[in-house]
């Protein structure tokens, strides 16, 4: 193998020329193109601060040894008296340092290395061997430095280290989290590499026959030396089989980039869609001397999407209709710490509800959010600002606005913008430049630097003021006018914004606690000729309605904005607010609140009664959902609500029809209004075709039983897979006992861990981070997580005066 010469600071020039003759009789098998390798094992963490932490030869012996990701908020106490105010979850910030130590081969010396960290939040700054590498403000963007020049190779070890500063505060509008919250990743390359982000592939000319796949390439140069390079891409199916390919020769210039485009057609392609997210992977492998010097996958689907005045959106020729939710990115008992398994398991329950579309809200996500998407088949409106120059709290990242929105309005695009799954890109929500004159030079600035990395994407920003005269609209920059909430202006969007083309980014203010239910027909007689209680009424112990009669001011129930949404072709689709409850920013803004109540399910993954409306518009399933529970007093006026998609539903109460009510278009629920007497209520969903549905619930007795049902009963023994363990409290029949408020204890074996507890209780101040947890409306979570151990993990429940719940999962 050719030796090629790069800059380094190495000194020891003996050492050196005896290990280049060492590499020079490598043979080719020996020789590494790439190596990525996570990087969350082994570190140190201190919350506290001090400049000698980034010494490599100071004492951490009294540090916490973690793995990452990593959240210490949630580790905190809640405090109406913490900086971030109950807006960010009551939680605590602070300074926190990370530490690691880890060594490299001989021969690493002649490779590139890099450290890429995929968030941090936030301002941090990573230390090598004592060196300033970097810093970083934002706590949402990913990164990498080349750290190459600064590390030891052989006996001398390294040290890295993180110091994470969330300390001023309020930074944010929700819980943000704090610390490496986000995974890490140790790359090696040789001195000739793709770089980091380095592809872009865009898909053209698609028709069943053939597709044309456009895959342009950054090759990075860090030696002094001009190499002739002959770079060939290979397109593989999902069986990994090589469909397509291509070769190309390339001069790659010295200490620079160089960029080159191919073209590779694809015959009889695949596409991406919702139903079939179908995904290929380019192969690009570099050759220099006959030899592959650098190997790099990039997945990517073959898919065409278009939003049109007077069709919405189609994608693949298609009209579809955009049945979205928006998220944020904590995962509410695990807090801001990413895990794949947890972001999959929210992305089942929303698929199962119908949903087909994801809103970032409101910052870059985490990459794994991504990737699932793709997987799995959501579309997703991807989004970088929640604010520009101007603040909305003390210490947001307006501070940073000036020196770094292009840099990492940038690195998001670069990262994200191969995947088929992003079809909307936002730069900003509810943003204060709307009414400013500096709106509309700060929108063209952004929407033009979205389309030169994603000139296929449609850009837009959610606009909490959508009215012509809105600076950020009067940019003529938007592919998209993104409203945030407006119902009642959806169907005129076309006399509003003549030729443009609607995406409503923000839709329903409908407050929802599990379990809880206030009788519509009360709030009539309360509020005559008002059926939707206001959220500052009430509320007793903070709680709302699960009726969808229980909503913010500004906004909508979740039937009024879906039925015109759905009903007029030209609405391109909607982005619910929210899909799951997030920590902070509760509505109203009044402790003990300290999390959300806008999801359609809430912090556990429990689903609330909402769910099953837009199930029964949405899925392609019968659908059959009657509440509330069958527990009250004897006489009292009950509403019976049904959500669902069978023609007719006929209700009976102890075994004697109560009639049946007929489902007509405008018709999102069916109701009854009936007195409580003790026993059952049963539900008979009817279609004109002959399929039937029953549901049937039941007066609950005392709690007498713990159930246990795992979501996943076999886990992978990585330590990082999760099983999430719904804990029911039972009757002596086994009726959920709509009430019941039992602290439950867990005991686990040494195979698994807790990584959290929860109950979806907004006002719960219980440790996210515990071993017991009180029931809230007879429902509870555990979150199991694995070992690095296979084997069985015995889980038991206990409770007084309750038999305990037993479970066993099978670590593989």
């Amino acid at each position: 193998m050719k030796f090629i010469q790069f800059i380094s600071s190495k000194s020891n020039q003996i050492f050196w020329l005896l290990f280049v003759i060492s590499v020079v009789s490598c043979t080719k098998s020996e020789q590494e193109t790439r190596t990525r390798v996570n990087f969350n094992d082994d570190w140190y963490f201190v919350l506290d601060d001090s400049s000698v932490y980034c010494n490599p030869d100071f004492n951490i012996s009294g540090w916490r040894a973690l793995t990452l990701p990593h959240d210490w908020s949630i580790e905190g106490k809640f405090d109406v008296n913490n900086p971030a105010g109950i807006g960010g979850g009551a939680l605590p910030g602070g300074i926190g340092w990370y530490r690691k130590s880890f060594s490299l081969l001989p021969e690493d010396s002649l490779k590139r290395i890099y450290v890429t960290f995929d968030g941090v939040y936030h301002n941090s700054e990573v230390f090598v061997n004592g060196h300033l590498i970097g810093k970083r403000p934002n706590g949402y963007i990913g990164f990498q430095y080349d750290i190459s020049d600064y590390l030891n190779y052989g006996d001398k070890t390294n040290v890295i280290a993180v110091r994470v500063d969330n300390s001023d505060q309020p930074n944010s509008r929700w819980y943000s989290g704090s610390g490496i919250y986000r995974n890490v990743w140790l790359e090696k390359n040789n001195p000739i590499h793709i770089s980091l982000w380095g592809t872009h592939i865009t898909t053209s000319n698609i028709t069943k026959e053939k597709a044309d796949v456009i895959i342009s390439t950054i090759i990075k140069n860090t030696t002094i030396t001009q190499e002739k390079l002959i770079v060939k891409t290979q397109i593989l199916n999902d069986d990994n089989k090589v469909v397509a390919e291509s070769e190309n020769n390339l001069l790659a210039k010295p200490l620079d980039s160089t960029s080159f485009r191919q073209v590779i057609e694809v015959d009889y392609p695949k596409l991406w869609s919702i139903d079939n997210p179908y995904l290929y992977k380019a192969k690009s492998l570099v050759y220099l001397n006959n030899e592959i010097i650098d190997s790099y996958i990039t997945t990517f689907g073959i898919r065409y999407f278009n939003f049109d005045v007077n069709d919405g959106f189609s994608l693949n020729g298609e009209n579809v209709k955009i049945r979205g939710v928006c998220n944020h990115h904590d995962l509410g008992a695990l807090g801001a710490a990413v895990n794949t398994r947890a972001i999959e398991r929210q992305l089942e329950i929303l698929k199962d509800m119908g949903c087909n579309a994801i809103r970032t809200s409101h910052n870059p996500p985490a990459p794994e959010l991504l990737n699932l998407c793709d997987s799995m088949g959501f579309v997703v409106m991807n989004e970088t600002f929640d604010m520009w120059a101007k603040k909305k709290v003390e210490f947001d990242y307006s501070d940073d606005w000036d020196e770094w929105h292009v840099q990492d309005l940038t690195d998001h695009l670069l990262r994200d913008r191969n995947h088929p799954s992003v079809v909307i890109w936002s730069i900003g929500n509810e943003i204060l430049e709307q009414w400013d004159t500096t709106g509309t030079a700060i929108a063209t600035e952004l929407a033009e630097i979205v389309h030169q990395y994603m000139p296929e994407v449609s850009v837009t920003s959610a606009l909490n003021d959508p009215v012509p005269w809105n600076f950020i609209a009067k940019s003529g920059k938007l592919d998209l006018i993104g409203y945030n909430y407006h119902h009642e202006a959806f169907d005129t969007f076309p006399e509003t914004f003549p030729g443009q083309k609607f995406i409503a980014t923000e839709t329903t203010s409908s407050l929802n606690s599990r379990g809880k239910y206030d009788m519509p027909s009360d709030s009539i007689r309360i509020w005559p000729k008002k059926w939707d209680i206001p959220f500052y009424d009430g509320n007793e112990g903070n709680t709302c309605s699960s009726y969808d009669n229980c909503r913010a001011p500004w906004g909508s129930t979740h039937e009024d904005s879906w039925r015109v949404i759905r009903d007029n072709d030209f609405l391109s689709g909607l982005f619910i607010w929210t899909g799951f409850d997030y920590l902070g920013e509760p509505t109203p803004y009044q402790w003990p609140s300290r999390s959300s109540y806008f999801g359609i399910v809430d912090l556990a993954g429990f689903p609330k009664d909402s769910y099953y409306m837009y199930q029964s518009e949405w899925a392609d399933k019968p659908v059959l959902h009657i509440f509330p529970h069958w527990n009250w007093n004897y006489g009292q006026n009950i509403d019976i609500w049904a959500y669902t998609n069978f023609d007719e539903v006929e209700l009976f109460i102890n075994g004697v029809s109560q009639g049946t009510k007929s489902k007509a278009k405008d018709d999102l629920h069916l109701k009854w209004n009936v007195d409580f007497s003790p026993g059952y209520i049963k539900a008979i969903g009817k279609n004109a075709n002959g399929s039937t549905m029953v549901q049937e619930i039941h007066t609950a007795g005392e709690p007498a039983k713990i159930l246990l049902t795992a979501d996943r009963s076999v886990l992978n023994s990585d330590g990082k897979d999760l099983s999430f363990i719904t804990v029911s409290i039972l009757d002596k029949d086994g009726n959920l006992v709509p009430f019941a408020d039992n602290l439950v204890n867990f005991e686990i074996n040494d195979l698994v861990t807790i990584a959290g507890v929860d109950n979806g209780n907004q006002v719960s101040h219980e440790s996210f981070k515990a071993n017991h947890r009180k029931a809230f409306n007879g429902k509870c979570l555990l979150i199991i997580q694995s070992k690095n151990n296979k084997g069985k993990a015995l889980i038991k429940a206990t409770s007084e005066g309750l038999d305990p719940g037993l479970l066993e999962l099978t670590i593989q």
